[in-house]
């Protein structure tokens, strides 16, 4: 049965796996609003991990024809894809006698700390992962390795859009909406997200504020949400462990990307485990022997994109002034 983490946190009777849930849900737009679809059981005692899908790459046309005339053939196209489970999260020690001593629980806070570091994480690979040579073959395919090369890659040699000051945004607010315009008409309708680093976002936000296109809406937990014609900018945030964002910056051309899905069970979406439970935490018993307690966080997922149209990414948008 498919499922959002609000869902599980619904069905979940536990307190600490509530509020467990509501950290990975408040750390990442993406772990807050996909579906996973838990329907991989392994086989073979774990030995074979993978969702096969079929991904829609040509969509069927319909069209007139003359009394006595055939029509001309023409049929859809789709390709199948195998999307392998990959397991990541990780774990943190700490001596038995920092817990429950001072203003912060030592225990709750490194828990709190590696949910975020798991949600950065999964918000890299859903964008970055690349399980081929010179990727990480533990972890899964993101969006990039999806969408390059598509038919809704957008202006991947084109000249930048310059956006990187405030006098070029008022210069090119017109010509970067009728580009994005273009850009999200080929996706196969309104996409859940627009996502990009925070430079990224407060361009799109700058554009969308001097035409009028800027507007607010309001998350689960009350957060107020940017949006552009009502779809949501993401800022992605930072690579696990440092201040590298998600979506790069290239360091010369001051240029960057924006992607965008529309979420759901035809469009892009998350897999995960049948029968088990999405967040595993595994906390230490504090009253038996040993000084160093051991906890862990972990997830079992991936993400697949069932139709080619329904994620996109706009390239060469310039958000930073060129080097030199």
């Amino acid at each position: 049965m498919a499922v959002t983490l609000a869902q599980v946190r619904l069905a979940s009777t536990d307190d600490l796996q509530q509020m467990i849930i509501d950290e990975f849900r408040k750390s990442s737009f993406l772990l807050d609003n996909l579906t996973f679809d838990d329907v991989v059981n392994p086989a073979g005692g774990g030995a074979s991990w993978a969702y096969t899908y079929l991904r829609v790459k040509t969509q069927a046309t319909a069209a007139f024809r003359a009394v006595n005339n055939e029509f001309v053939a023409q049929e859809a196209e789709k390709e199948p894809f195998t999307a392998t489970l990959a397991i990541f999260g990780g774990s943190f020690q700490i001596d038995r006698v920092l817990t429950g001593i001072g203003f912060v629980n030592e225990l709750q806070w490194q828990l709190q700390q590696k949910i975020k570091a798991a949600s950065a994480l999964f918000g890299d690979t859903v964008i970055n992962g690349d399980t081929g040579q010179g990727g990480n073959a533990n972890s899964f395919d993101g969006l990039d390795k999806a969408v390059t090369g598509s038919s809704t890659e957008y202006n991947a040699d084109g000249a930048p859009i310059n956006l990187s000051t405030a006098e070029a945004v008022q210069q090119n607010a017109d010509a970067f909406v009728f580009a994005l315009e273009d850009w999200l008409g080929l996706l196969d309708g309104k996409p859940s997200f627009i996502a990009s680093n925070s430079k990224g976002i407060a361009r799109i936000k700058a554009v969308a504020r001097h035409l009028g296109y800027f507007s607010q809406a309001e998350d689960a937990f009350g957060r107020k949400v940017d949006t552009y014609d009502g779809i949501p900018l993401v800022d992605l945030g930072d690579k696990p462990g440092n201040t590298n964002p998600v979506v790069a910056i290239d360091a010369e051309a001051g240029t960057t990307s924006l992607y965008a899905a529309r979420l759901g069970l035809d469009g892009f979406h998350a897999v995960s485990l049948a029968g088990r439970d999405l967040i595993k935490r595994y906390l230490p018993d504090l009253n038996a022997p040993g000084a160093v307690k051991t906890g862990e966080v972990e997830l079992v997922s991936a993400v697949v994109l069932k139709a080619t149209k329904a994620a996109g990414v706009f390239r060469n948008l310039q958000v930073s002034p060129a080097a030199g």
